[in-house]
């Protein structure tokens, strides 16, 4: 049962992966993340903000991104959506140090920074109609496993 929910729409801006992150961090305060589980989140969103801003909209176009996030017990989860030109190739898309933009300096691990912080990480695409990243992390798993809880 989701017990809190958001949704924010906003400009596919670099200015505005911060503005994700901070917002993203607010919601979930009320779910007590500890301070590594809360960077997680914040880097994981930075990233998938990031791979929109970058890779979405490359013929200039300003296009939206939908940022998703709930609350379900000690569940987070969230989703970022575009409704760019899509990925053709996710699995290729997702190998580290893959990038369709190496002459800008992209390093082509942002899927996996994704993955590596939170606990799912599930991407579905259309080419021409967008991306959708959706990412959840339980909270309070990394206690239970250092401290037996």
């Amino acid at each position: 049962m989701i017990t809190n929910e958001m949704k924010l729409r906003f400009k596919a801006l670099s200015s505005n992966e911060s503005f994700a992150r901070v917002c993203v961090s607010a919601f979930i305060a009320s779910a007590n993340p500890t301070l590594d589980e809360l960077g997680d989140i914040k880097t994981a969103v930075s990233e998938a903000v990031t791979n929109c801003v970058v890779h979405a909209y490359p013929k200039q176009e300003l296009g939206d991104i939908e940022l998703y996030a709930s609350i379900d017990n000690n569940k987070i989860y969230i989703s970022v959506t575009d409704y760019g030109c899509g990925i053709s190739d996710i699995e290729k898309a997702k190998q580290p140090f893959f990038t369709s933009k190496p002459s800008c300096g992209r390093s082509g691990m942002g899927f996996t920074v994704m993955e590596g912080f939170m606990d799912e990480l599930i991407v579905t695409s259309e080419v021409n109609n967008g991306t959708k990243v959706e990412m959840t992390k339980v909270l309070g798993e990394m206690t239970e496993e250092l401290c037996g809880v």
